[in-house]
């Protein structure tokens, strides 16, 4: 009788928080249940239906919880309706690549000398080699200049090659968005700054002074394959052309104000990482010719220097807690090579992780358009979604690396004593809010849970070209959070 009594207390006291805050406006007595004589059944709380209703998004909701030991369904509302899952992709993508790559795989970028080197000569070429390492940075390159220089490299007679083919060269993981913005870069063997170049403007008397760079922590080499210009104009704020030696970029005088900075993607990767360590090496006395692209190094080549990344399982880590669009890529396209197919673009390689959603969990209902769910043509029902997480194991890699979500009270804040603990991936576009993961009832059940939000419909209405938030998505966003929280809430306490 005492469990009883406080479950019932806690996913009151939940619901009303939520019906009080983040859900203003909302019919707060169908969330409020009150207090009743012993014997009260739980049954009498809201249904997940009722709590959709209430949160009154416009638009389709799907959501299924399960027993994430035995599969078996507990509660669903639309569990078939395919919805776009935004972000929520790359859960399905981590355990794509824990199964063809394992947890402990790690990223190699690598120094090659082919040819002989005699008292700091090396007479042939020098090799810059990409494993595809979506975390490699302006610091690891700098170390790999500094470990070739301290190996007694001096000069080079012959080339500077610049292989960078472990993965096929995407121009933009999404072509439909906004040509500027940074979680949009291009995706190669060989990666750097999450494939972005920092632009820096200050006003000054005579003008704007401009500065591109590959800054990191402790360095900012500048750079000069990307270029960017002022220009008087109204609109549109960034143009960008790519011609053969570098990529232009010009910005709209008005839209600049006083001083300012912003990332911007880098379409060319491999020509930016060989430029900034032509850059770096230089500083450490090895001057480097102009590179040459592509190609495969020799197997007797002499490995002068290496970096190697943390095990994927901590990467994919990384990738579930800030939801970095070019790691999932790379991670997803690594693994359908590592089946055996070599993809000609990300849309060819979803195709594959689908097949083997397929093949693996039984999953039917879904279509994928890349690894990360930036592109909003991918769609997954809650009920598919669920049965690859129960497939993933209750306590399985891929929880493992799942994020923290905080419950919150009816202020937002995040409540560390609350009695549901939760990991899952979030995933969020204009007018789409998804969650998907576990949540562990204070008795101790494990659930298996998915919930889709969207309002298709209002998504086709927006300017993909426009980078500033519509009118209505930041209400809509917090709507569906605190719908999700208290489903997960209601779950916990009916299904414990």
């Amino acid at each position: 009788m005492g469990e009883m009594v406080s479950r019932r207390v806690f996913l009151g006291g939940a619901l009303a928080g939520l019906a009080s805050g983040a859900w203003a406006g909302a019919p707060v007595r169908s969330l409020v249940p009150l207090r009743r004589p012993d014997g009260f059944s739980l049954r009498t709380l809201p249904g997940a239906a009722d709590l959709i209703a209430a949160a009154n998004l416009g638009g389709q909701v799907g959501c299924v919880v399960a027993d994430a030991r035995s599969g078996r369904v507990l509660e669903a509302v639309n569990p078939v309706r395919a919805l776009p899952p935004a972000s929520v992709v790359k859960a399905l993508t981590t355990a794509y690549a824990f199964d063809h790559l394992g947890p402990g795989y790690r990223f190699r970028t690598r120094l090659i000398a082919d040819g002989r080197l005699t008292d700091g000569r090396l007479d042939g070429d020098l090799w810059l080699v990409g494993g595809g390492d979506p975390l490699l940075d302006t610091d690891a390159l700098n170390d790999l200049a500094r470990d070739m220089a301290e190996a007694g490299l001096r000069e080079i007679t012959g080339r500077f090659r610049v292989a960078h083919e472990a993965l096929p060269l995407i121009a933009a993981i999404d072509p439909d968005q906004p040509m500027q913005v940074g979680y949009n870069p291009a995706v190669s063997g060989l990666n750097l700054n999450f494939n972005r170049v920092h632009f820096e403007w200050q006003r000054g008397t005579d003008g704007y002074e401009i500065h591109l760079d590959a800054r990191s922590h402790s360095l900012r080499p500048p750079v000069t394959v990307s270029r960017m210009q002022v220009v008087d104009r109204g609109a549109p704020v960034y143009l960008y052309e790519a011609t053969e030696e570098r990529e232009e970029w010009s910005v709209a005088r008005g839209a600049l104000g006083e001083n300012g900075a912003r990332w911007l993607p880098v379409r060319r990767p491999h020509a930016y990482a060989a430029e900034v360590f032509q850059v770096l090496a230089r500083s450490r006395g090895v001057v480097l010719g102009a590179p040459v692209f592509g190609g495969t190094p020799p197997d007797s080549g002499l490995v002068m220097a290496e970096h190697v990344s943390d095990p994927l399982e901590d990467v994919l880590r990384g990738m579930m807690r800030w939801s970095t669009n070019l790691t999932a890529e790379v991670a997803g396209m690594l693994a359908t090579q590592a089946s055996g197919v070599r993809p000609a673009g990300l849309r060819q390689s979803a195709e594959e992780m689908s097949r083997w959603l397929q093949e693996r969990h039984g999953l039917r209902r879904l279509s994928l358009v890349d690894h990360s769910g930036l592109g909003d043509e991918s769609r997954i029902s809650a009920r598919e979604m669920v049965r690859a997480l129960v497939g993933s194991g209750a306590n399985g890699n891929l929880r493992r690396v799942m994020k923290d979500i905080a419950m919150r009270d009816d202020r937002g804040r995040p409540m560390e004593d609350h009695p549901v603990q939760v990991v899952a991936k979030t995933g969020t576009l204009y007018f789409v809010s998804a969650l998907a993961g576990f949540a562990r009832a204070p008795s101790g059940r494990d659930l298996a849970f998915a919930i889709f939000c969207g309002d298709v419909d209002r998504r086709t209405t927006l300017d993909p070209a426009d980078e500033t938030r519509p009118r209505g998505a930041r209400s809509y966003n917090a709507r569906a959070k605190a719908l999700q929280q208290a489903l997960i809430e209601r779950w916990a306490a009916v299904h414990a």
